[in-house]
């Protein structure tokens, strides 16, 4: 019974992976760009849900109604200015200026809010759990970013499958040239993914701030279990993503129970082994987004 509740903490705290790297995924199927910044980008979306939606009256946990349509607009002016100017001279640029961008953004916000952590404020629900058995504690919290994490892969793949913008998005990943002659403006559909992607980073980052605190320095080490849910699941594949983020937070919570210091190890061992056996990820295809 105690290894099933491992199971459910890992699969629960996968969900947040999902979530988290949906966004990267997204943004290097489409784009082919690594963003570094994609971790403090989410941290960016917790202190504007900390600190802008009380000021217009509406509760914290509500915050996503604000912050995720500035982030929408925002990944698309930014993407169409910093990011396409980048991706215009050659892949090792775009790591340079998200590098850069994840240090900018990382100072600004130590200068502004200084180190101290910060919570998006949930009230109650916070300590709030189901107890399917005695030693079974399922966080509503963490169970509702699970739900919402299989919630936007589904309405991400649906856009993509079953709408005209979304077959764009797809056939400009394929082969951009093509797609080009044919008339796409595929400048304008980088654009429209990099908004997708920043809205689910926004959608992270509130996620984030609701499970545990988070500070400037918080977005490292979640890009960097992002990234390892992504190439686990398989680099371009959303539903992989979403197998990626479970593999890794099982790994990390058994491995946790056997030793709190191996939690993080054991992430990174699943990690190299499927780069080593599967280079591809379990659900990875020569196509990208599917």
């Amino acid at each position: 019974m105690v290894w099933l509740n491992v199971l459910v903490q890992g699969v629960l705290i996968g969900g947040f992976y999902a979530l988290f790297a949906c966004g990267l995924s997204l943004m290097f199927g489409v784009l082919k760009v690594i963003n570094l910044a994609h971790g403090d980008m989410a941290v960016v979306a917790g202190y504007v849900a900390v600190f802008l939606t009380p000021h217009l009256g509406l509760p914290e946990v509500w915050s996503f109604l604000i912050v995720v349509p500035i982030f929408t607009l925002a990944g698309y002016v930014l993407q169409r200015t910093l990011i396409q100017k980048s991706i215009d001279r050659d892949p090792f640029t775009t790591l340079l200026v998200t590098f850069g961008l994840s240090v900018v953004i990382e100072n600004l916000l130590l200068e502004i809010y200084s180190a101290n952590g910060q919570t998006v404020n949930i009230g109650d629900l916070i300590a709030k759990s189901w107890h399917p058995a005695s030693i079974i504690y399922v966080s509503y919290v963490s169970l509702g970013v699970l739900g919402v994490a299989v919630l936007v892969l589904f309405l991400l793949q649906l856009f993509l499958s079953k709408t005209g913008t979304g077959r764009l998005i797809r056939a400009v990943a394929d082969d951009r040239e093509a797609a080009q002659l044919s008339g796409a403006n595929y400048r304008h559909i980088f654009g429209v993914a990099a908004s997708l992607a920043f809205a689910t980073v926004a959608l992270a980052g509130i996620a984030y701030g609701m499970m545990t605190q988070f500070a400037p320095t918080s977005g490292g080490v979640n890009l960097l279990f992002a990234f390892e849910a992504v190439v686990i699941g398989g680099i371009g594949s959303l539903w992989g993503t979403l197998v990626g983020g479970i593999a890794l937070g099982i790994a990390q919570q058994f491995g946790a129970h056997i030793n709190v210091q191996y939690q993080v190890l054991a992430g990174n061992v699943l990690f190299l082994a499927v780069l080593a056996i599967r280079p591809q990820g379990l659900f990875g295809r020569k196509t990208a987004l599917a």
